[in-house]
């Protein structure tokens, strides 16, 4: 009930909010109000004067007119530099630079207008520099570009345009993707509400991309206001109705391929003292996630989102804010060949195995006699989130800000009704469900004060996340813990047979057998015997049940400061933070940035660096530091390779400590191209990662000595030039990490202490490319993709020989997989490849090929040497880049995905009929327009093999007014 009791806090001081009625003109999150008056040369204020506020960069661009006393304010604008220009019938234009990096309100001078075709004719001052001068290296996105870009992954929108908009960033599967070689260790910011649990159709589900007005993704050493997770930091500025006297709004609807239907609307209102924005859309398809195979088995989904901001400005001294925010998605796990086919059951002798495309049970029957049929896993996940925030103009140089958020998670997996058609070869050996919560509610204070160089912030977070784990567990493969033990070694499957002793005849008691897995063995049919040690009273294999519930406090206080002096930034700050959870640690940050600006050649050079605390993931969090002090957990990892637990007292997941480095450049050519630049290094002690438990969909953190992650990032921007914006994001990032795991549940692969090597968020370059062109504000435009991956580093995957190969023994006991017969010619090298350690359906979603015969879901590869085997100089693959035999080695040269080029197109007119008010759209987006069969990943511990998306095309048409 401690959640509860959190939310009414919050309620109470929304209410207390509203009471005191001093609810603020400042903003509440990472923007502010920009104010001025326009006056004439005689000093009479211009009425109707155009202010245009626009950053050539990140495509920020609004204009408004100013009022009868010749005021203008543009409210919710993103931190940035901007320029000012204003226009007026009779007078010369002015311009003015500004900068907004503070919440305090940016009120300009009074601009003078000059008389058009006068000599003494003004500019206020010269167009901005287009290079930034932050010693933090980010990258900015407003919606007038983003709203462009055709997204890869319609139910995790702001994953794909993250992914595709900036550097850094190794794109996964589901919307996942890899923030400078971290696999999650990224956190969102949402109008100051910080948000660091995994924002993942695995886990929990996104803001919706509606809802944004602009992207802030810090790439660079983090300033001190921020902690948690912080490989990137992503800052979501929303959109709101304040200041829209005029309604705006947008409706859209949509249709694609794979019966994919989309909705939705949005809609902002309000004045100068109370605005309103409220958003709402719906997704359906059948194709929700990506799935292991190219075919699209039982992948269907849907998602809905509404969101509303509510801005009171009761005072000029005071904004009172509040967002909600309610999403639901549901979604079926996407099934392989071998779990669409339920090819894993052979209780029935005279079942023939399904051959592909065909679905249903094929006749095959499960130990209780009833048929299996595919699998039917499926997950739903409901997230709300309550934030209001007060800010206070204290004077014009200072804004306090109050705030408080609470987020619920709320996820659910529920396994096939048929709780055997959940077993897969070498896949997933249990039946598993969960219902996980997750809980996190705060208050955050700040101040902010800005005058002459310095813009100093200080404040102060308190969160408390409430997390509850209901697991349930049970073995539904015959094979995975038998009573018996046939003459020949094999497993026996008679599920009548509980009891060692009746072990007889040919049949012998297997010796690891583990007894008290047994009670939880669904596939058991008869009586379990009291030495299994089974709950008092039970008789029959049952669900194990696992309930864990813990409450982590993170309290944390910052102060930093950016001094500009001159051609100088300087950032410096420090952050305290505290963890008290599971485990204890608290750390105190320096951060340091330092930029120095040439503005001969305009040119800023960057350097940076950051002291911060990586705390553990929340998502099943208890089990993996505790599950192995658990007897029945501490069982079921006992037939998982290399993850078993070390011991029923291994320590729990402590936050990671990290140093990383940074080094940039920004070049600006003219007003036609930025070019930023950086060099990254980050050595983190107690390095975070996933893995899975004992082979089900359940997924758990876990933590290894150390970690190294160097890597570039690049980021080329044409800003728009006679109708043409393009953009260009690259990068190269490793991932190398060290044995040993030092904590919670063990996880693979096994290798001496202090051997490193590469995750499966590595990859040696990526680069997006972004086209836009339209000629004329109202004419039709076109937008182009093209991404190209050099491919994430590849799971278990056969391979001839590799690191740890004995030309004498002819073995390799470090290999990936040991290659069966190795140096059938006597000189010492492996000659024949061996794939029988994956089915032939993996064989076949690998691509893997002997000479001109290729794998299929149903047949493994086969030569002349026979069924599994081939020759090396026959072995090959056309969707995994497999070392050259006897030269796979961990870190410098892994299996990794071939890579791949996808290209991704959208057409439209936003304005069909040339109507000022009313406006009618249409949009044609295609997504891999050339088809590409390709995969993110393959075997991955995390999540499974993958396939990227097969051509999508969608049309959708919108009115706008």
């Amino acid at each position: 009930m401690k959640f509860a009791r959190a939310f009414i806090a919050i309620l109470l001081c929304v209410l207390g909010f509203l009471i005191a009625g001093i609810v603020a003109q400042g903003q509440t999150g990472n923007e502010a109000s920009v104010s001025g008056t326009i006056v004439d040369p005689s000093g009479a204020v211009v009425v109707n004067a155009s202010v245009n506020i626009h950053n050539a960069v990140s495509g920020y661009d609004r204009t408004i007119t100013t009022d009868n006393m010749g005021n203008f304010i543009f409210s919710n604008v993103p931190f940035n530099p901007y320029v000012v220009t204003v226009t007026a019938m009779g007078f010369a234009p002015a311009i003015q630079n500004i900068e907004v990096r503070s919440n305090v309100p940016l009120a300009l001078m009074k601009i003078n207008l000059q008389l058009a075709g006068s000599s003494s004719t003004v500019t206020v001052e010269a167009a901005g520099e287009m290079v930034e001068t932050d010693p933090t290296t980010h990258t900015d996105v407003d919606r007038d570009l983003f709203d462009k870009v055709p997204l890869e992954s319609a139910s995790s929108s702001i994953s794909s345009l993250v992914t595709l908009a900036s550097p850094g960033v190794a794109a996964d599967s589901n919307g996942l993707f890899h923030g400078f070689g971290d696999h999650a260790s990224n956190s969102f910011s949402v109008d100051g509400q910080p948000i660091t649990d995994q924002q993942s159709k695995v886990f929990s589900n996104q803001i919706p991309v509606d809802s944004v007005q602009s992207l802030e993704v810090i790439e660079g050493a983090p300033p001190a206001e921020f902690g948690g997770k912080t490989s990137l930091v992503i800052v979501a500025t929303t959109r709101s109705g304040l200041g829209e006297t005029t309604p705006h709004g947008d409706v859209t609807a949509s249709y694609g391929s794979f019966a994919s239907t989309n909705g939705g609307f949005d809609l902002g209102v309000g004045s100068n003292r109370l605005g309103n924005f409220i958003s709402a859309n719906g997704l359906d398809t059948a194709r929700f996630l990506d799935g292991p195979e190219v075919a699209i088995l039982h992948d269907r989904g849907n998602e809905e989102n509404v969101f509303d901001r509510i801005d009171f400005k009761p005072t000029d001294a005071s904004t009172f804010s509040l967002n909600l925010q309610y999403s639901r998605s549901w979604f079926q796990t996407p099934n392989s060949w071998d779990a669409q086919d339920a090819t894993e059951w052979s209780f029935n002798a005279a079942t023939p195995i399904c051959p592909p495309g065909q679905t249903g049970s094929c006749g095959g029957l499960g130990p209780n006699g009833l048929p299996v049929g595919p699998a039917d896993q499926r997950s739903k996940i409901g997230t709300y989130n309550i934030a209001p925030s007060w800010s206070y103009l204290i004077n014009q140089n200072t804004v306090f800000t109050l705030g408080a958020f609470g987020r619920h998670d709320q996820y659910n997996y529920y396994p096939s009704a048929n709780p055997f058609a959940d077993a897969s070869p070498d896949l997933q050996t249990s039946t598993v469900g969960q219902n996980r919560s997750l809980t996190d509610a705060g208050l955050r204070a700040a101040v902010s004060y800005t005058k002459g160089i310095n813009n100093i912030k200080a404040g102060a977070t308190w969160e408390s996340e409430f997390l509850t784990e209901n697991d349930q567990y049970g073995i539904v493969e015959p094979a995975e813990n038998p009573v018996c033990l046939n003459a020949d070694g094999s497993p026996d499957t008679n599920p009548a047979i509980t009891d060692p002793i009746a072990c007889t005849g040919l049949l012998t008691p297997n010796p690891a057998f583990v007894p008290l897995l047994g009670c939880y063995d669904l596939t058991r049919t008869a009586p379990l015997p009291a030495s299994d040690g089974c709950p008092a009273g039970q008789r029959n294999s049952t669900l194990y049940n696992y309930y864990g519930h813990t409450d982590i406090k993170e309290p944390s206080f910052y102060v930093q400061d950016t001094i500009t002096k001159g051609q100088w930034n300087f950032n410096l700050g420090a952050r305290l933070d505290l963890y008290r959870g599971i485990s204890r640690a608290q750390q105190l940050e320096p951060r340091l940035g330092i930029a120095y600006n040439i503005k001969a050649t305009n040119t800023v050079i960057r350097v940076s660096y950051a002291r911060t605390m990586e705390t553990p993931f929340n998502e099943n969090l208890i089990i993996a530091s505790t599950g192995c002090s658990n007897p029945v957990i501490f069982d079921f990892q006992l037939d998982v390779p290399g993850a078993s637990c070390s011991s029923p007292n291994s320590p729990p997941l402590v936050p990671g400590k990290r140093n990383e480095f940074h080094v940039g450049l920004g070049q600006s050519f003219g007003r036609f191209l930025v070019v930023d630049a950086e060099y990254i290094q980050k050595y983190t002690t107690r390095a975070f990662d996933f893995s899975v438990l004992d082979n089900t969909p359940i997924t758990y953190p876990i933590e290894w000595s150390r970690s190294r992650i160097p890597g570039f990032a690049l980021r080329a921007t044409v800003p728009n030039f006679h109708g043409l914006t393009v953009y260009a994001v690259m990068s190269s990032v490793g991932a190398i990490f060290y044995n040993p795991q030092v904590s919670g549940i063990g996880a693979t692969p096994q290798a001496p202490a202090g051997a490193p090597f590469r995750i499966d968020h590595d990859e040696r370059f990526n680069n997006t490319l972004h086209l836009q062109y339209q000629p004329f504000r109202k004419s039709p435009w076109v937008g182009l993709n093209w991404r190209y991956d050099s491919g994430l580093v590849a799971g278990a995957l056969p391979y001839a020989g590799g690191q740890g190969y004995d030309p004498v023994t002819m073995t390799c006991p470090d290999c990936t997989i040991t290659n069966g017969p190795m140096g059938i010619n006597g000189a010492g090298n492996a000659d024949v490849v061996d794939t029988s350690g994956i089915t032939p359906d993996q064989q076949f979603e690998a691509g893997l090929h002997c000479g001109n015969v290729y794998a299929t879901p149903t047949t493994p590869l086969s030569s002349s040497l026979g069924t599994n085997l081939c020759p090396v100089t026959s072995y090959g693959s056309k969707l995994v880049s497999i070392p050259a035999p006897d030269t796979e080695q961990d870190n410098s040269n892994p299996p990794r995905i071939a890579p791949r080029n996808l290209f991704d197109v959208s057409i439209g007119d936003d304005n069909l009929f040339n109507h000022d008010r009313y406006k009618w759209s249409l949009r044609l987006t295609a997504i891999n327009i050339t088809n590409k069969v390709a995969l993110y990943n393959f075997l991955s511990t995390f999540s499974g093999t993958h396939y990227v998306t097969p051509r999508a095309l969608t049309a959708e048409i919108g009115f706008h007014f």
